[in-house]
């Protein structure tokens, strides 16, 4: 039977669980992330002391964290920094009324920090220049084929440590759906995943073959918890900002210059922004997905 350990932490401002964590799913039905009837908020994780599984619910003003497994203290522990305790909004203040009206409806708002690197990584590879519905479905395969019954919740999988993904056969990757240059990234990324957990700053990121800023970014908003780690580059994100701040959808430098005003916290504001229901209008057909597994 997996280890369990409970731990109760009240937060000094109000915390939604579910928006804070959403960043974490990896699409519908990741076997690392699940939402239950009672609105607990699972996370399989493989953390330094092994493999672990944590529920996180709030009741009230507490939140209450149940744990599973070899990891489940190590989990615990980091339960505060999950939910954003090490973030801070000194220095940010609202300029543009839409944003003014998204922080009103969602009081207290943080961003959180899982400290694993690597597990942001993987996925974030994954999807690079791809749909959502690829990416998400490679990381499905990967984690059901590579990864290990969670503790606790042995329908979930934890995402298998680096040695297991540097080891991963060509062939599994193409069955994934995931062409060799992103199988290759994760590959070598795999290989110095001891180095980036103890310094995962931008421009080691950035140094390794096949991660750039828009990776790097993704990384770091989960893994540490940046809140100014803007993803420059990603294809739906300069309409969002351009719409809800000028009301005309803008490029990256357009989205950029929009953001200069909430420097330290430009992650912030697209997430806050992603809240606020605003959308630029759809034209034309949607992207097709590919399936590289045909190739």
């Amino acid at each position: 039977m997996a280890e369990t350990v409970e731990r109760e932490w009240r937060p000094p401002w109000p915390v939604n669980v579910a928006r804070v964590l959403a960043p974490h799913r990896r699409g519908h039905g990741d076997p690392a992330f699940r939402v239950d009837e009672a609105g607990g908020v699972w996370r399989a994780s493989f953390t330094p002391d092994g493999p672990g599984t944590l529920r996180v619910v709030a009741v009230g003003g507490t939140v209450r964290a149940t744990a599973f497994g070899p990891g489940a203290a190590w989990l615990l522990e980091n339960v505060p920094d999950l939910l954003g305790a090490r973030d801070t909004t000194d220095g940010f203040k609202p300029v543009h009324s839409a944003l003014r009206t998204a922080v009103g409806r969602t009081p207290g708002f943080r961003i959180g920090r899982t400290n694993r690197v690597f597990e942001a990584l993987a996925p974030a590879v994954l999807e690079q220049k791809v749909l959502g519905l690829e990416a998400f479905r490679a990381w499905r395969y990967l984690l059901r084929r590579f990864g290990t019954p969670a503790p606790g919740a042995p329908a979930m999988r934890v995402p298998p440590p680096p040695h297991v993904w540097a080891r991963i056969p060509s062939w599994e990757w193409h069955r994934s759906g995931a062409e060799a240059i992103r199988a290759q990234t994760i590959i070598g990324a795999a290989r110095v995943a001891a180095r980036l957990e103890e310094d995962p700053a931008e421009d080691r990121l950035r140094s390794l073959p096949g991660i750039g800023v828009w990776t790097a970014a993704e990384i770091r908003q989960r893994a540490v918890g940046d809140a100014d780690a803007v993803s420059v580059g990603d294809y739906n994100l300069p309409g969002l900002v351009g719409w809800a701040l000028a009301g005309r959808k803008v490029d990256d430098a357009g989205m950029l210059e929009l953001l200069e005003p909430y420097a330290g916290h430009r992650h912030r504001v697209t997430r806050l922004l992603e809240f606020s229901g605003l959308r630029p209008p759809r034209r034309g057909p949607r992207l097709a997905v590919r399936d590289y597994r045909s190739f």
